[in-house]
């Protein structure tokens, strides 16, 4: 007796599905990253007109200058200065994480939020699903129920089946249209209070007023747009630019596509490459690609340029990234450059300083996954007194960081070898 199985049309498109599903995860598991390269070395310097249109031109972003820029370091600053923009809003709160952690700090905002709704302010709020996968909808019940909106981005769902690995990896608040926030922190109490044996978590984001305010509520009504279908129009969240300071700056967004070329990617590469004097890196996930590791490499090498990279120490939030980072320390440290582990607590800030002119600052870490994977956005700032205060505050991480060396590098321990090629392997997803 034989049995005969035989496969519907449905099976046969359900089992296609789902390999081609297979498919696309695996090729961003283990994908790799494009090669950039410049045609020719830069004729303009880093300061120069002739530099900043070709920045514009690359990246498609505008610069602005008429911004006011100010570097806030750490939560207790950061979150005070937010909810006080919050507690003075009029007209619209838009604000967008990757993660919203239930917690402290984030019930404080969640009543800020519903306070500023109940007073006729347009609340809208964007979380990532799978960053912010803990905190029901349950929880913001007190801002809905004051007529604000939350929406989450591609949810665990068909309709986003092909895109679940691309998050909003994105940091914003913007208020009113006339005062915005970026940096690399979301809503955590991490980044605020004190734990056992683990102190906050150390970060940095800017606040910004004038006229690249614009570029931030255009960011962000991007994503508003694909996660409600709403385009955001009207005088509350476009009031007009503002007059308010004499600092340069543009906003720079990153968002995955099929032809693996993103604004971030080469904003970071092209001032490596035109970098003269100085480089300094702060970064929670430090992996780049080939292609930029060499032009950090080159920098040091053939231009005799000032190399010094910060990451986290033995305190990092993600043990293999750490070991996966180590494993290319050796490339680093033969060229010269000088490398450092932060010992105080985990170190989340996302800052490139060039030359003291320079500064980069946002949610992209030097990592595949931000710069081909996520939704991604960065505050590039035109200002040496911007550029020093930075490298300030990179002189106190250093004091409180273990400075690696090649010997010591070259010496590690076979099992910290063994788990460095394991994350290596999946070094797309880090």
């Amino acid at each position: 007796m034989s049995i005969v199985l035989t496969m519907s049309a449905w099976d046969i498109l359900a089992y296609c599905c789902l390999a081609l599903v297979a498919t696309a995860v695996l090729s961003s598991l283990v994908g790799t990253a494009p090669a950039y390269r410049f045609t020719e070395k830069f004729k303009d310097p880093l300061d120069s007109k002739g530099f900043f249109w070709l920045v514009e031109a690359l990246t498609d972003a505008k610069m602005n200058d008429r911004t006011a820029v100010e570097v806030l370091a750490n939560g207790e600053n950061f979150y005070h200065a937010e909810l006080d923009a919050v507690r003075g809003a009029e007209k619209s709160v838009n604000l967008e994480a990757y993660i919203f952690e239930k917690g402290r700090v984030a019930h404080s905002f969640v009543d800020e939020l519903a306070n500023a709704a109940r007073r006729g302010v347009r609340v809208n709020v964007v979380i990532d699903s799978l960053g912010s996968f803990t905190t029901r909808n349950s929880y913001f019940r007190p801002l809905l129920d004051a007529g604000g909106r939350v929406e989450r981005y591609h949810p665990f769902s068909m309709r986003s089946l092909f895109r679940l690995n691309n998050r909003t990896h994105r940091e914003l608040l913007i208020v009113d249209g006339t005062t915005g926030f970026i940096g690399g922190a979301g809503i955590a109490d991490q980044w605020r209070y004190d734990r056992p044996k683990h102190r906050r978590w150390r970060d940095t984001m800017a606040k910004v007023r004038g006229d690249v305010v614009s570029s931030l509520q255009a960011t962000f009504a991007e994503n508003w747009c694909e996660c409600a279908g709403e385009v955001l129009v009207g005088p509350e969240y476009w009031p007009g630019d503002e007059d308010a300071g004499t600092t340069c700056a543009m906003v720079i967004n990153g968002s995955p596509n099929a032809s693996q070329f993103t604004r971030a990617r080469v904003l970071f590469q092209a001032l490596i490459a035109n970098a003269q004097h100085s480089i300094h890196i702060t970064t929670p996930y430090f992996l780049p690609d080939k292609s930029l590791a060499a032009e950090i490499v080159k920098a040091k090498r053939q231009r005799g340029v000032r190399l010094r990279i910060l990451v986290p120490g033995e305190k990092s939030d993600h043990t293999l990234t750490r070991t996966s980072s180590r494993l290319l320390y050796g490339k680093f440290l033969e060229a010269g450059a000088e490398v450092f582990e932060y010992q105080a607590a985990m170190i989340h800030a996302k800052v490139l300083i060039v030359d003291g002119i320079w500064s980069v600052l946002g949610s992209t870490n030097l990592d595949s996954r931000s710069f081909g994977l996520n939704d991604e956005v960065n505050l590039a700032i035109i200002d040496p007194e911007i550029a020093g205060e930075l490298e300030k505050q990179f002189e106190a991480d250093v004091a409180e960081s273990k400075q690696i060396s090649y010997e010591a590098w070259k010496h590690r321990g076979i099992a910290e070898r063994a788990w460095e090629v394991m994350g290596w392997a999946l070094r797309n997803q880090q």
